[in-house]
């Protein structure tokens, strides 16, 4: 079996967002690693070189991957927040 290779797709500040990039790039089926400092991730640095993340995709999948980032940057998976009022507002009671 041939051995597969990874791509970076993106850089982000802190392990944190990253994991919340892997969540949303594994939701739509694209494997993910991600890869940093190794004194970054010692230290739970966030901000500067060594708190940026590298996420990688396999190069199979980094054109779809990039889609998702696109769509992020673009809004699509905002969550409507309702603004008319408090928290659970919008939706029905339970009993």
């Amino acid at each position: 079996m041939a051995e597969q290779s990874w791509e970076v797709l993106t850089e982000v500040d802190g392990e944190l967002n990253a994991e919340i990039m892997r969540g949303l790039l594994e939701a739509q089926g694209i494997p993910v690693s991600l890869s940093q400092e190794g004194a970054g991730k010692v230290y739970g640095l966030t901000i500067g070189e060594f708190g940026r993340v590298e996420i990688l995709v396999p190069s199979g999948y980094l054109v779809q991957a990039q889609m998702v980032l696109d769509d992020l940057n673009r809004g699509v998976f905002d969550i409507d927040d309702g603004e008319e009022g408090e928290f659970g507002e919008n939706y029905p009671e339970t009993e």
